[in-house]
């Protein structure tokens, strides 16, 4: 590598952050996904260092920068000057020479900026600390704007910046970015949220005529453009547009340098970005933020339009912007939990995956509070995305909570799972608690005929999904494009759907402090075991269905054989004779869960239909499974349960027992239902991101199909569009694939407050008595179960688990299931009461206790334990009585 020059953006990636300095290297990863980026080229931070070293003057800045704060201006003034005359190495002058000889800066006037390697970064951004210099003309002007940003590294503002965020001042660096200067029309500053409040659904753009100069200055105001993303598919829409002061403009100076000057009349009265090109370059800009980071999209980008395309200049993560969150939470931090969503996404999730999940999770949460007439925090976000996992903003939901309907913090972290903290609630006074009462019957009121039209949308969309599954694929990019949009909004509209899944809860917390009221302590055991059995949910049924087919499979000689081979070696299902009664039966099945998978959140995961490999291995461990016993089992649980409120409650409640143990039943079933309906959803958007991945694949742009699950929706649509060139993918793709491996070895908190104290309950062994043999948890199956702890971290190892063994695992999603008919009692490092794995153990009537963060890391294959699922408690052999 070149010690004094890096000629392009190439040798610039190459050389990295810490050589090229933050803006650099930020500009050379969107130069290398084919934005808009003029040409550059870097004077590293070696030639920096030894320029340095050469002024003698290091030890004295040094000296002067830990001096007291009332002499540093002025000994770092008088070092400056000697600085700033210290020339700089012939060697580089003459290779700088060479270079304004040739294209592309032969004759141009230049752009020379400092990147320094803590500039632009996540947690400062130095913006106006450091010198730029504009339309610099000619090598001894060059040099001249070179030795000036290097030695505002010293000035008194870069020493205090530095001091106020820690930077030590020995680590102090500097390398110059020379970028041809942009013949701009009109300039400015666009952010990928609002960085006033927060909000990440909206784009700012400040836009003034000219060069930015006058706007980063403060001469001109410009005018502001607010972009909003459409709710129902993520497009931009122009939501303000606000008129600003435009009679100054900066532009080149007829010499070197830059000069203000007067606009006319009709450009100072004039919008600077009519809509359309205001709403392509909010596109560019969010396209750009999600290159960089899709995790956290939020940058703060100069730009320039030089009246034929818009150009990037600059691009920073935003360090200081407000909290979209409620008044009451304004002085506490963000709780991030993902207690519930280890649940069903442990893994990291593919941009696509995100892109989707950002919104549903909203979509999921508010429902409810809406119903009951709540005002939500406009713009407010619940998901998170940290270590490539998604978290929850427990902060939100747990004020939300109690403000909508009094539940407090304690018990919406019962409900969600995880071990995190509880935001501060003020006492309420009667006329508050009257209002959330009056919230709380209103919600009942409409949630029957809401939850009725979800159990209408359900069917709907399964039938609406079968269908797109078999019509013909659009032939070409607009088509493939129009496809996915269609599909999109039809899934965020299913609001009956989003409001079965995501609040489902109601009746079953009231139902738990009903019986909490009148048998303390004894809520969420008892209310687990009445919620055994009845009408199974569609995934209970989705088990029971699987378990007759493995009783089919089993008494028929030639499905058997078949299953015994495809065990060994593999093979597909279909190659059984056409004739077979079993091989019938599965397709029917397959016809009604084939929808479904491992993990089936993940867009990116096949589906059964895809690979049943998972359903016809179970098959002969699940012949075995007693029914029978089950079904003696649940109404066992059932029977006792239900004496025992019923004499602990007075005569008068038992009606309204009664009543919302019903509800309960109905909510929890349909929470199942609701979330196999919009699983069924994403099926046919799988099919077509698919067709567009094997396309582009056919065309050169991705290394194989399933790639497209490595882009965000917005970046698939501008490639189909025409937007943004295909060939722009293969580096994002391959910088996507690094990202989520280094994600999967990392060490991941469980609760994260604000964003960056990391608080890591998962390594934290859970609360324990009896010295390291009884654990708490939280219980959510009734009875009582002994016997060999089976741990298993994926439903693929089911063949391991034995009948009447307790299943001890991470996390459940519906592709665990079947196992449950034959495990002796379920553990869950994760989970709360209204997590799949608990909805599933209550109704098959298997002791269950979740929320044991740290479980796996303790017990051990083979040994012995009891779950208590009214106790909550795991107690290991030493602690059972002998």
């Amino acid at each position: 590598m070149n010690t004094l020059l890096l000629p392009d953006w190439s040798a610039v990636l190459a050389a990295g952050a810490p050589t090229a300095g933050g803006k650099a290297w930020t500009l050379a990863r969107l130069a290398r996904y084919d934005f808009a980026i003029p040409a550059g080229m870097v004077v590293p931070v070696t030639a920096y260092r030894a320029w340095l070293t050469a002024s003698g003057l290091e030890t004295a800045l040094l000296e002067a920068a830990a001096g007291p704060e009332a002499g540093r201006t002025t000994a770092l003034g008088k070092l400056g000057q000697q600085l700033r005359a210290t020339p700089v190495d012939e060697r580089l002058a003459d290779i700088l020479r060479v270079e304004l000889t040739c294209p592309p800066w032969r004759d141009a006037p230049l752009a020379v900026r400092s990147s320094s390697p803590q500039e632009d970064s996540a947690s400062a951004s130095f913006a106006g600390i450091h010198a730029s210099c504009l339309n610099v003309r000619g090598s001894t002007a060059l040099l001249e704007a070179l030795v000036q940003v290097w030695a505002s590294l010293w000035t008194p503002a870069a020493v205090a910046y530095r001091q106020r965020f820690g930077i030590a001042q020995a680590e102090a660096a500097m390398a110059v970015l020379i970028m041809p200067l942009v013949p701009a029309m009109a300039s400015g500053i666009g952010f990928t949220c609002d960085p006033r409040d927060g909000r990440d659904d909206r784009l700012v753009i400040h836009a003034s005529w000219g060069l930015g100069e006058s706007l980063v200055g403060g001469h001109t105001t410009g005018d502001e453009i607010v972009l909003a993303e459409d709710p129902l598919d993520d497009h931009l829409t122009l939501l303000e547009y606000t008129p600003g002061d435009k009679r100054v403009a900066t532009v080149p100076a007829g010499g070197h340098g830059t000069a203000r000057v007067a606009t006319t009349p009709d450009k100072a009265g004039a919008p600077v970005l009519d809509t359309p090109r205001a709403l392509a370059l909010g596109e560019q800009l969010r396209l750009a933020a999600q290159a960089l980071d899709y995790a956290r999209a939020a940058y703060d980008c100069e730009w320039a339009w030089d009246g034929q395309r818009f150009w990037l200049l600059q691009a920073r993560p935003i360090t200081a912007m407000g909290r979209c969150t409620y008044p009451e939470l304004a002085n506490q931090p963000d709780i991030w939990s993902r207690g519930n969503t280890r649940d069903v996404v442990p893994a990291p999730l593919s941009p696509v995956d995100w892109g989707a999940s950002r919104r549903l999770v909203n979509n999921l949460l508010e429902g409810g509070y809406r119903l009951a007439g709540f005002t939500l925090h406009p713009g407010a976000q619940r998901a998170g995305l940290f270590h490539g996992r998604l978290y929850l903003n427990l902060s939100l939901m747990q004020w939300e909570g109690y403000a909508a309907f009094a539940v407090a913090p304690a018990a919406m972290n019962r409900l969600v799972g995880g071990h995190q903290p509880e935001i501060h609630v003020p006492a309420l006074d009667r006329q508050q608690r009257l209002r959330r009462m009056l919230g709380m019957l209103r919600f009942m009121r409409k949630a029957g005929s809401l939850r009725q039209a979800g159990e209408t949308a359900a069917t709907a969309l399964l039938a609406d999904s079968h269908r797109w599954r078999h019509q013909p694929l659009p032939a070409d990019d607009t088509g493939l494009a129009a496809e996915l949009r269609r599909l999109t909004r039809h899934g965020r509209e299913q609001h009956a759907l989003h409001f079965m899944q995501g609040s489902g809860g109601a009746s079953l917390s009231l139902l738990v402090d009903l019986i909490d009221a009148h048998l303390p302590g004894e809520g969420h055991a008892l209310a687990s075991a009445l919620l055994a059995g009845g009408p199974p949910s569609v995934t209970a049924r989705q088990s029971y269905e699987l378990h007759a087919l493995a009783r089919q499979a089993m008494a028929d000689p030639v499905a058997r054989a078949w299953l015994d081979a495809h065990r060994r070696e593999g093979g597909d299902w279909r190659t059984l004779p056409t004739d077979n009664a079993f091989r019938q039966a599965f397709a029917d099945f397959l016809e009604r869960y084939g929808h479904r998978g491992v993990y089936e959140t993940y867009l990116r995961n096949p589906r059964w239909r895809e690979c049943p490999d998972y359903l016809l291995d179970s098959l002969p461990g699940l012949a075995a499974t007693d029914l029978a016993q089950l079904q003696a089992r649940q109404a066992r649980c059932v029977a006792d349960a239900t004496a025992r409120v019923r004499a602990a409650l007075p005569w008068w409640k038992r009606g309204f027992f009664r009543s919302l143990l019903r509800s309960a039943k109905q909510e929890t079933n349909g929470r199942e239902a609701a979330r196999s309906a919009l699983i069924a959803c994403t099926e046919p958007a799988r099919r077509v991101l698919l067709a567009v991945g094997q396309r582009w694949h056919e065309r050169g742009w991705a290394g194989a199909a399933d790639d497209v699950f490595l882009l965000m929706p917005a970046e698939i649509l501008a490639v189909l569009d025409g937007q943004r060139p295909g060939t722009s993918l293969g580096p994002l793709i391959e910088e996507r694939k690094g990202q989520l491996a280094a994600w999967e070895t990392d060490d991941v908190p469980d609760v994260i407050l604000d964003g960056t104290a990391a608080c890591n309950i998962a390594a934290t062994a859970p609360a324990a008595v009896n010295g390291d043999n009884i654990f708490h948890g939280v219980p959510v199956g009734s009875g009582r179960a002994a016997g060999p702890v089976r741990i298993l971290h994926s439903p693929e190892e089911g063949r391991r688990l034995e009948h009447g063994a307790i299943l001890v695992v991470p996390s459940t999603d519906p592709a665990w299931t079947p196992l449950f008919l034959k495990a002796g009692g379920l553990v869950m490092e994760t989970g709360g009461f209204l997590s799949h794995g608990a909805i599933v153990a209550r109704e098959f009537g298997i002791p269950a206790v979740v929320n044991l963060p740290g479980i796996l890391q303790i017990l051990r294959d083979g040994e012995h334990i009891e779950v208590d699922g009214v106790a909550g408690t795991v107690r290991r052999a030493a602690a059972l009585p002998s």
